[in-house]
């Protein structure tokens, strides 16, 4: 079994209680909800890092001929 993590975060009363109806109208608990914005935040910051790095350093760039080629799929 994985090992879990808790964590408590201070919410503002308004987020709390848009949370507590949200998980109270689908029959979700509000850690579901908090646990599934953390991990969508998480994956749009980690892209946003990545191309921010790949801008910053520059590697080898292909045009997609050039890929397709390289991988055997021009033919």
């Amino acid at each position: 079994m994985k090992s879990r993590t808790m964590i408590a975060i201070r919410l503002p009363a308004e987020i709390d209680e848009r949370l507590t109806a949200l998980a109270r109208r689908t029959g979700r608990t509000k850690t579901y909800y908090a646990r599934e914005a953390i991990l969508r935040l998480m994956d749009d910051l980690e892209d946003t890092y990545i191309a921010v790095e790949r801008l910053e350093r520059p590697g080898r760039r292909l045009t997609m001929e050039e890929a397709e080629r390289e991988l055997g799929l021009d033919g």
